[in-house]
């Protein structure tokens, strides 16, 4: 395995992060996290950290976390574990790139990344998540979800590219389908990144005047800096009637897209017993990760129950 000081000589390609967060608003994390607090941070977009994680503290963190998800793939290929993890959030709100983190030092041979195109004609005449259920992970398989069938709860609902009969049949059938991967032994988990307005767009400047990203650009996500309202009454009906005790929401703050990424995996890593998991691992950070029932109290809670 390569010396960490080796490792750190070429991973420095986010130094340019600006060292500051805008609207940032510094919380108390001495004591325990009250739950207005944390309400705050996802539902009001407050950041409780006034400055980005220093480049090097990232990637020591990530160095450790990427050793314990090689350790994590060996238990999936011996066991022949399925795990699903499924991405979502705003455009720009780094779910790619976290996706590309965990992947970095994986086996391909057993972890791939799903991110589908538009449908085509046959698959518009095909049941809405028959194209989806192709891709999902077989024995000893880990696959990532680059966007999922939720884009009918969030994109199309937005955009107008269902109808309202569509989506209640969406939801009709989401849980249940949920339900049943999780009753087949499959790891499911959903990752929702929030991402705050003024973050977002930053992140779409870089994207018009860095050649590099500027294929990131597409008129959606133009489109989609004008329907910001209507993207958040979407998630909030979304993680309403999807937000389950067999498969929750778990939200990540990401205006830090290295924290993101950093939590993100702690997750992963807490919730699957893996063999030889390290004793040293460090459980996600209450201001950047909560469930969508711990924001949003007002679920009814009788009502999650009863879709467990």
């Amino acid at each position: 395995m390569r010396d960490f000081d080796e490792y750190l000589q070429d991973a420095f390609e986010n130094a340019d992060e600006p060292p500051e967060i805008d609207g940032a608003v510094p919380l108390d994390t001495s004591a325990a996290v009250p739950q207005d607090a944390r309400r705050n941070v996802f539902v009001e977009h407050a950041y409780p950290y006034a400055t980005r994680i220093g480049v090097r503290d990232y990637y020591s963190q990530k160095y450790d976390l990427q050793i314990e998800l090689v350790k994590l793939q060996n238990w999936v290929k011996e066991t022949g574990a399925k795990v699903l993890l499924i991405f979502e959030g705003r455009d720009a709100a780094g779910k790619g790139s976290t996706i590309k983190r965990f992947l970095e030092h994986l086996n391909p041979r057993g972890a791939r990344v799903v991110a589908l195109d538009r449908p085509t004609d046959t698959e518009l005449g095909q049941w809405y998540f028959q194209r989806y259920l192709r891709h999902l992970p077989g024995p000893g398989e880990i696959v990532f979800f680059d966007r999922s069938w939720y884009n009918r709860a969030g994109v199309e609902r937005v955009m107008g590219f269902s109808s309202d009969a569509q989506r209640e049949e969406f939801f009709d059938q989401v849980v249940p389908l949920e339900q049943m991967l999780v009753r087949s032994r499959v790891h499911l988990m959903k990752f929702y990144f929030s991402v705050s307005q003024h973050e977002q767009r930053r992140r779409f400047d870089m994207r018009r005047t860095d050649p590099l990203k500027r294929w990131k650009l597409s008129p959606m996500d133009l489109e989609s800096e004008k329907r910001w309202d209507a993207y958040s009454e979407a998630k909030l009906d979304m993680f309403r009637r999807t937000h389950t005790e067999t498969a929750p929401w778990t939200l990540i703050k990401s205006d830090d897209k290295m924290r993101a990424r950093l939590q993100t995996m702690r997750v992963v890593l807490h919730r699957i017993a893996y063999a030889d998991k390290g004793p040293q691992l460090l459980p996600p950070d209450p201001l950047l990760v909560a469930t969508a029932s711990e924001v949003y109290p007002e679920f009814d809670r009788a009502e999650l129950t009863a879709r467990r």
